[in-house]
């Protein structure tokens, strides 16, 4: 990965290949937004049929334009794109935006083409962004680079901006500008053909001025190099990410649970696995962005609020609360302080209501207490802007406030925005996060308590277990790949697991009525018995299980009706009878470029029924591993509830891990499920199990 991205984000020249005389054409619309945004250098419109564009003299070709150039933007027909790539190359300009479209997702024709550019390029080191895409823009005032042909105009700020739909990006885009916040970088790569999203990721992480990231894609060329990049930039700054394609099924949601349930949530698993703030509003996104850019990371999720007005604080605080937040009454040394300068029609408490009245001196006594008080870790504010108050000195007190402390304050400010400007001003040239609504300033503070969280959450360890025995596991997923089977029996499927510890109900198979008798009797009653098919999937549905049986006369009846109704060819598998404990299903999936996605939840009957399950991308450490249980709804019920006895947690996360290095170990493995373990008293055992290859 090369992320020395200067040539494409700081470009001291540009040439526009394809420049255009007609308004309405991207070659004249780019040209016309360079200059619009006063960009700083020369721009060299290319074209061999016109002497002139926008006032600009135009170049028959980009070998003739007299100066160095760092960035052209190509906006030609395919065919010749290669050629003008080789002509860039000459020049030595060393990065391209390709705006046209028609190329790879257009068939084989269209790949040669981009295969025939991208050498080219690689010949002469230049970078390419596209095809099919926007391009880039800095609205660094010492850059003005507006290398694109959108049409919001940007000030500068502290968010950058990368998305591979340009759609969604030029969204974003605008809904920052119509919230009056500036914006650092922006780029859209398009079909992203060389210059990838974890490029872009990292460029902006080691820029100074970008504060916070904005990202959408819908796909990662290596999601596995995306994680490890992504993760030294959330070390330092947040990364925020819209996630979209949610509700796509997954195509064999039969064959497996987790293969059900997986769906197409790997991106979000990327993302959580990269330390990166997910959500699925852009408009949330926005806002949390804004405050993210704007404040201080908090170090807890203790919330102080002021307000002078009543209602929107209720709303408020039960955001903050559904949230998981908390609001902790002020300490009494605070209320007393605070009675002494508060007007006397003020309620002293948390929430701290100034009441609508309450001028400049009033608001900077409670700021300055609630400022000081080591049980909040941020402060919430609702101002309204009454006409019989001085807002604008109210306004200078919590922009002073916020900058001689070190919490973060989010405003939900109620006003009339032009009649107010004076106020608005000062509060935004404060950096101070405002918001229309108590919900949405609620939400945006519980991003920066999230982002909090991630930064200083445990990275955990890899556990690499020395117990496991490798070899038997080879054999037998090579004997039945030999055999060119999907579905392991029964056999084999306890056999990798007893190969890697994991703890099984003792079993064993029987070939025909008389066996199972004997293998009954040796594991001891009572038992179950499974017909063991790789045909039968769901062997409860077609009468291929029976539980609890109690003595030799019970298994011969059943071993004969199973043969009668399910076919000779079947086996059985003959397994001790647990006492039901509470049931639990681990699972893996194999997911192209990631490697496996572990699941946990409840298991039997409840994991169809409630869905109730968690996710994590392998390699699973101890801490990502506790993470997966106490995530589920059903946590409570795990941990004991009304008296009853939880489960054993630390044997979970064991499990849990041996079963992640398993299909680290083996990619071979496709899917697997655990379904159900019973967990009783200090014991986990696995009673049914599938894999697929």
């Amino acid at each position: 990965m090369n992320d020395n991205l200067d040539a494409l984000f700081k470009p001291r020249a540009v040439a526009l290949i394809g420049a255009s005389v007609k308004e309405l054409s991207i070659g004249n619309v780019i040209i016309k937004n360079l200059l619009h945004y006063k960009f700083r250098g020369p721009v060299y419109p290319v074209n061999p049929k016109v002497d002139e564009i926008r006032g600009l003299k135009a170049y028959p070709s980009v070998m003739d334009v007299p100066g160095e150039v760092d960035l052209a933007h190509i906006v030609i027909p395919p065919p010749f794109v290669p050629e003008e790539v080789e002509n860039c190359g000459k020049k030595g300009i060393k990065a391209i935006i390709i705006n046209t479209a028609g190329f790879k997702e257009m068939g084989a024709e269209g790949k040669a083409l981009e295969d025939d550019f991208l050498a080219r390029a690689r010949k002469y080191g230049i970078r390419i962004v596209g095809p099919n895409c926007q391009g880039i823009i800095n609205s660094d005032p010492a850059i003005n680079a507006y290398c694109n042909f959108t049409f919001t105009y940007p000030e500068p700020g502290f968010i950058s901006v990368v998305a591979q739909s340009g759609g969604v990006g030029a969204v974003i885009m605008q809904a920052f500008y119509d919230m009056g916040i500036g914006q650092r970088m922006y780029a859209s790569n398009g079909n992203g053909s060389d210059v990838s999203i974890t490029e872009i990721i990292s460029y902006y992480g080691k820029d100074n001025k970008t504060r916070a990231i904005v990202l959408y894609a819908e796909s990662l060329d290596d999601p596995l190099e995306f994680i490890a990049v992504a993760k030294k930039v959330t070390a330092r700054k947040p990364v925020l990410a819209i996630t979209a394609g949610r509700t796509e099924k997954g195509a064999e949601a039969s064959r497996s649970h987790i293969g059900g349930l997986a769906g197409s949530i790997s991106m979000d698993l990327i993302y959580k696995k990269a330390g990166i703030l997910t959500f699925s509003s852009q408009e949330d996104l926005c806002q949390a962005a804004v405050a993210l850019s704007s404040q201080p990371v908090p170090k807890g999720n203790k919330v102080g609020i002021i307000t002078n007005t009543g209602g929107p604080s209720v709303i408020a605080i039960d955001e903050l609360v559904r949230c998981g937040l908390e609001i902790p009454p002020l300490s009494e040394k605070a209320a007393q302080t605070l009675k002494g300068s508060m007007l006397e029609s003020a309620s002293i408490r948390n929430p701290l209501d100034v009441v609508a009245t309450a001028g400049p001196g009033h608001f900077k006594s409670a700021l300055e207490v609630m400022m000081k008080e080591p049980q909040f870790d941020n402060l919430y504010l609702n101002f309204v802007t009454p006409p019989f108050v001085d807002c604008e000195n109210v306004a200078r007190e919590i922009v002073a406030a916020a900058k001689a402390g070190n919490k973060p304050v989010i405003c939900n400010y109620m006003t009339d925005k032009q009649k107010w400007g004076g106020t608005s001003k000062i509060l935004k040239d404060g950096e101070i996060p405002c918001f229309d609504f108590a919900e949405t300033a609620a939400r945006a503070l519980y991003a920066l308590v999230c982002y909090n969280r991630i930064r200083s959450a445990t990275e955990g360890s890899i556990k690499i277990f020395t117990d496991v025995n490798k070899d038997a596991v080879r054999s037998i997923l090579e004997n039945a790949m030999s055999q060119k089977r999907e579905i392991l029996t029964a056999a084999e499927v306890y056999g990798i697991l007893e190969a890697y510890r994991v703890p099984v109900a003792p079993w064993r198979v029987a070939h025909d009525v008389k066996e199972v008798v004997a293998m009954a009797g040796e594991i001891g009653f009572p038992v179950v018995i499974k017909a063991d098919s790789e045909k039968i999937i769901h062997k409860s549905d077609v009468g291929g299980v029976a539980v609890n049986i109690q003595d030799a006369k019970e298994v011969t009846g059943v071993a004969e009706t199973m043969k009668r109704n399910l076919g000779d060819g079947i086996k059985f598998f003959v397994q001790k009878f647990l006492p039901k404990g509470r049931e639990l299903i681990i699972g893996a999936k194999a997911v192209k470029g990631v490697g496996h996605i572990i699941m946990f939840g409840l298991g039997g009957i409840f994991v169809e029924v409630l869905k109730d399950v968690s996710f994590s991308i392998s390699p699973v450490s101890d801490t990502e591993a506790m993470e997966l249980i106490n995530s589920v709804k059903a946590a409570p019920l795990i941990d004991g509830f009304r008296g009853e006895k939880g489960i054993n947690k630390e044997k979970a996360v064991e499990i849990i891990r041996r079963i992640s290095m398993l299909g680290t170990d083996f990619p071979v493995i496709r899917e697997l499920d655990l379904n159900p373990l019973f967990a009783t008293g200090d014991e986990i055992c696995v009673v049914d199990a599938r894999i697929i290859l």
